[in-house]
């Protein structure tokens, strides 16, 4: 697997693209639409495949990395990564305002949403995520500074033909978060052991 970035963004493809973006050299900035979302079914019943995302089909296993910077300050307001194989099946990852503060957190979607979330050890406007997939495991890591990587979330993830890897930006309840990716490497999966910080 050749290494990709987002100056690749002819190979590249988007899932709801935006009204306002702009690629310049290996940064993507984004605003965001109105009652945009991903979501199935979990709690609010509704189900949701509105969100903005961009990145690249893959068919081998990968690691993906990328810092985010946005200002979080409305409820589910939410950036970071998203793997998807169709609008039954995927992950997203990142900050999202949500009990009146921006939070670290995960969703896994297999028919159902299952979300994960805590506490940011560090200023959410400016972070970085990891995503491993190897082995049809998927390992997600954040980080605040971009030296030290927690684990954030570890769980199966079946042999596909193709998946699709990127960045996604979503506001389900107001439009207009600007969001800016940069640093976004896509490439073969990193060799690490699972607590392995660096």
């Amino acid at each position: 697997m050749n290494a990709m970035t987002l100056q690749e963004a002819a190979n590249g493809r988007w899932l709801n693209p935006p009204q306002a973006c702009l690629f310049s050299q290996n940064r993507l900035q984004l605003t965001t639409a109105a009652r945009t979302d991903f979501w199935q079914r979990t709690w609010y019943g509704f189900e949701r495949h509105s969100g903005h995302a961009f990145g690249f089909d893959v068919t081998e296993d990968f690691t993906l990395q990328v810092r985010v910077e946005a200002d979080f300050t409305t409820l589910y307001d939410q950036a970071g990564i998203f793997i998807g194989e169709n609008e039954q099946q995927w992950v997203k990852a990142g900050i999202e305002f949500n009990d009146e503060r921006p939070a670290i957190g995960c969703v896994v979607t297999r028919q159902f949403s299952d979300w994960s979330t805590g506490l940011f050890p560090g200023d959410a406007r400016n972070f970085w995520l990891r995503v491993t997939l190897r082995n049809e495991a998927l390992r997600i890591q954040y980080s605040a500074d971009g030296n030290v990587w927690p684990l954030l979330r570890l769980c199966h993830w079946p042999a596909a033909p193709s998946r699709f890897a990127g960045i996604m930006a979503c506001t389900p309840e107001r439009g207009g978060l600007e969001v800016t990716f940069s640093d976004f490497w896509l490439g073969p999966p990193v060799d690490k052991a699972l607590h392995d910080l660096r």
